[in-house]
C-alpha cells in the first residue's frame, strides 16, 4: 500500500475499520449458516429414519443451499480468478455425488463440515488485519507549528523538513526531528521498548509517536510523516504479513493438485470401465459416483479441525489463546525463542533493589529527607523509590517541601535549612560519584543498574541502585526452552550493560542491544536463514515488526493493543510460563493431526481399491468413509484433556 500523506493513511484507516466492521457481519453470518445447516441436517435425518422422505429431501437440500452457498462461491469465484480447481469445488461435487446417488445425509455432513471450517478460517484471517488501525491510533494528527515567534495547529501532513515545531509536556511527538531547545525525559517504549524514559536535550533526536515528559521542547523536522520511524514499523507489519508461509504455499499447491487428481479419476471411472472391463453402464457410473463420496477430503477436513480446535480450547483454559491452527503447527517446529526484554522477561517498571546509607549521616534523617523530596516529583525512578521506602520504612513521614526539579537531572531541595540533591551521576558530580559508588560496591554498574545518588551540604551520603527487575519464571522458562534444544535470544532497545546483565543473570544464549523496531526485524530474518523456525515473543508497540515478522509472534497478555492483535498467540495471564506449555501443546497436536492425516489417506486408499475391483457397494463406503472420519475426530479431541 503506498501512501503520499499521513491524510491519506488516516483516510484508508477508516476505511479499513468500516470494512472491518462489515467483515466481522459477515463471519458472524457464515458460522450462523454453518450451524443452521447442522440443525436442519438433524431434522432431514430423523425425517428419513422415520421413512418420510418427502419432508427429510427438502430439508436436505435446504441445508446444502445454506450451509454450501459461502464456500461454492469462493470456490468459483476463486477458480475463474486463478484458472485453478480447489477443495472447496471438490467438496460441493461430492456432496452434490451422494445426494445423486441416494444418500442426501452424508452429503449435507460434507457441506456442514467444511461450511463450519469456512466460518473459522474466515474468522481468523478478518482477526489478524486489524493491528493496523490500532497502530494508527498512537499517531498524532496535528503539530503545533512555529512561524515568525507565532504558534498555529496544523496537520502533521502540511510539516516540511526543517520546519520548527513546539511539543509541550505530556504530548506526543508528531514527527522524527532533532531538539532545537528544551530538556526533557522522552518515553520511547513505543519505538526503542527501553523500559525508563531517556533524557533528551538540544541536537538530540526524537521520534513521532513517542510521549514527551515533563519539558517543553522545540524541535526542527528532519523526516517527512510518511519516512518517520513510526510509519516504518507501519509498513513492516504489512509487508510481514502479506508474505505467505512455506506451508501455506505447498497447502495451496497440493490443494490444487489433489482436486484435479480425483475429478480426473472419476472422469475416467464414468467412462474406461465400460469400454475396457465390459461393465455396464448403471454400474460404470455407480463406482464413479462411489469414488466420488469416498474420495472427498471430509476425512482429511477432520484429521485437521477437531484436533486444533481442541488445542485451542485446552489452551484457552490454561491462560494460551491461539489466534489459529497453523500457528500451533508452526511452533512445534521452532529452533530459536526471541524475547523482547522490556515487559517479557522483565516486568517492564523500575524497582528499588539496593538503598546504601553512609555513615556519615543519621538513617532516620536520610530516608525522611529522600522520602519528602521524590515525593514532590512525578519521575518512574521517584515514583519507584517514594514506594521501595514507603513499604520498608512504613513509619516514614514524607513532609511538605519545595524542590527544584532539573528536567533529566535529578532535584534540589532545602529541608530543615539543609541542601538535598538527589541525581544522577552528572548531576552530583560524576567524578566524587563514581568514587563513592566504587568505595561501597563495584557491582552495582556491572548489574546494569541505574544508579541515584543523595547529597547532603555537598557531600555524597548514599545511592539507590533501581532495576526492572527479571520476572520470577523467566529463568525456569529459559532453561526448560534450552534443555529441548531451543536456542535463546534476547532483542532490546536497552543499553548493552543493561542488557548484558539480564542476559548472565537468565543465562541467555545470546542478546543483541541498542534495536530498534527495524533492527529487531533484519536480526530475526537472519536467524530465520540461520537456524529455520523463529518464535518471537514481546509485548509493546516496537516488537509488533518482529512478531509479524517471525514465523510465530507470541505477546504478553498485558502488552500493548498493536502487539496482541499482531501476535500469533497471547499469553493471556502474562505468565511466561505458559510459553514452554504452548510448545508442549503444539508438538502434541503435531502429533495426532500427522496420525490422523496418515490414517485417512489411508483409508481413503483402501476403499478406492475396494470399490475399483467392485467388492464395495456405496453403503459400505459411506461406512469406511464416516468411520474414518468419526475416528480421527474421537483422536482429535484427546487434545481436550490435560493441562
Amino acid at each position: 500500500m503506498e501512501l503520499n500523506s499521513v491524510g491519506q493513511i488516516t483516510n484508508s484507516v477508516q476505511s479499513n475499520k468500516d470494512s472491518g466492521l462489515f467483515a466481522k457481519w459477515s463471519e458472524q453470518i457464515e458460522l450462523i449458516n454453518a450451524i443452521i445447516s447442522g440443525i436442519l441436517i438433524g431434522f432431514g435425518w430423523f425425517f428419513e429414519s422415520q421413512g418420510n422422505d418427502t419432508v427429510a429431501i427438502p430439508l436436505f437440500i435446504l441445508a446444502f443451499v445454506i450451509g454450501g452457498y459461502a464456500k461454492a462461491k469462493e470456490g468459483i469465484e476463486e477458480t475463474i480468478a486463478e484458472r485453478n480447481l480447489n477443495v472447496e469445488l471438490l467438496m460441493i461435487f461430492a456432496a452434490v455425488g451422494s445426494a445423486m446417488i441416494g444418500y442426501w445425509t452424508e452429503g449435507a455432513i460434507l457441506i456442514f463440515i467444511f461450511a463450519l471450517s469456512g466460518a473459522l478460517e474466515t474468522y481468523t484471517m478478518n482477526k489478524s488485519q486489524r493491528e493496523i488501525s490500532a497502530l494508527m491510533s498512537l499517531q498524532p494528527e496535528e503539530a503545533l507549528l512555529i512561524e515568525n515567534g507565532n504558534e498555529r495547529r496544523v496537520h502533521v501532513s502540511s510539516l516540511h523538513i526543517g520546519d520548527t515545531i513546539l511539543v509541550k509536556p505530556g504530548e506526543r511527538i508528531p514527527t522524527d526531528g532533532i531538539i532545537v531547545t528544551g530538556k526533557t525525559n522522552i518515553d520511547q517504549s513505543a519505538i526503542t521498548g527501553e523500559s525508563m524514559p531517556v533524557e533528551r536535550e538540544s541536537n538530540d533526536e526524537v521520534f513521532a509517536g513517542t510521549v514527551n515528559g515533563n519539558g517543553s521542547i522545540t524541535v526542527t523536522v528532519t523526516k517527512k510523516s510518511t519516512e518517520t520511524m513510526f510509519q516504518k514499523i507501519l509498513d513492516l507489519v504489512q509487508s510481514a504479513q502479506s508474505e505467505k508461509s512455506p506451508s501455506q504455499q505447498f497447502i495451496e499447491k497440493f490443494e490444487g493438485t489433489y482436486v484435479k487428481t480425483v475429478l480426473a479419476l472419476v472422469a475416467i471411472m464414468m467412462v474406461l470401465p465400460h469400454f475396457a472391463l465390459g461393465w455396464s453402464w448403471n454400474e460404470t457410473i455407480y463406482r464413479a459416483l462411489v469414488l466420488m463420496v469416498v474420495a472427498s477430503p471430509c476425512a482429511l477436513v477432520a484429521s485437521i479441525m477437531p484436533a486444533t480446535l481442541s488445542a485451542i480450547s485446552n489452551g484457552a483454559r490454561n491462560g494460551l489463546l491461539f489466534k489459529g491452527g497453523v500457528h500451533l503447527e508452526q511452533l512445534s517446529k521452532t529452533k530459536v525463542v526471541v524475547f523482547d526484554k522490556t515487559g517479557t522477561l522483565t516486568k517492564g517498571e523500575p524497582t528499588v533493589t539496593d538503598i546504601i546509607v553512609s555513615d556519615t549521616v543519621d538513617e532516620d534523617s536520610f530516608y525522611e529527607a529522600v522520602l519528602s523530596i521524590e515525593n514532590q516529583s512525578n519521575h518512574p525512578l521517584a515514583k519507584a523509590i517514594v514506594a521501595k521506602i514507603q513499604k520498608d520504612y512504613p513509619k516514614r513521614i514524607a513532609n511538605m517541601t519545595s524542590v527544584d526539579e532539573k528536567s533529566g537531572f535529578g532535584v534540589i531541595a532545602v529541608l530543615d535549612d539543609i541542601n538535598w540533591k538527589i541525581g544522577k551521576a552528572d548531576f552530583v558530580g560524576r567524578l566524587e560519584a563514581l568514587e563513592y559508588e566504587n568505595a561501597v560496591s563495584e557491582k552495582l554498574a556491572e548489574e546494569g543498574k541505574t544508579i541515584v545518588y543523595v547529597v547532603r551540604e555537598e557531600q555524597i551520603v548514599g545511592l539507590l541502585a533501581l532495576k526492572d527487575v527479571v520476572r520470577e519464571e523467566a529463568k525456569s522458562t529459559i532453561h526448560t526452552l534450552r534443555q529441548n534444544g531451543i536456542r535463546t535470544i534476547m532483542l532490546t532497545g536497552d543499553s548493552k550493560s543493561t542488557a548484558e546483565a539480564i542476559a548472565k543473570e537468565l543465562q541467555i544464549d545470546h542478546f543483541i542491544s541498542e534495536c530498534l523496531p527495524e533492527d529487531k526485524v533484519n536480526e530475526i530474518k537472519e536467524l530465520k536463514e540461520k537456524y529455520g523456525n523463529v518464535t518471537m515473543i514481546g509485548d509493546g508497540i516496537n516488537d509488533a515488526p518482529a512478531l509479524a515478522t517471525s514465523d510465530v509472534g507470541i505477546a504478553m497478555g498485558e502488552g500493548t493493543d498493536v502487539a496482541l492483535e499482531t501476535a500469533d498467540i497471547i499469553l493471556m495471564k502474562n505468565e511466561l510460563s505458559k510459553l514452554t506449555k504452548a510448545v508442549k501443546l503444539s508438538k502434541k497436536m503435531n502429533r495426532i493431526v500427522k496420525q490422523n492425516i496418515v490414517f485417512s489417506m489411508a483409508v481413503i486408499a483402501l476403499l478406492i481399491c475396494s470399490n475399483f475391483i467392485q467388492v464395495l457397494d456405496l453403503p459400505l463406503g459411506v461406512i469406511g468413509h464416516e468411520g474414518s472420519t468419526i475416528l480421527v475426530i474421537l483422536n482429535g479431541l484427546r487434545l481436550l484433556r490435560g493441562n
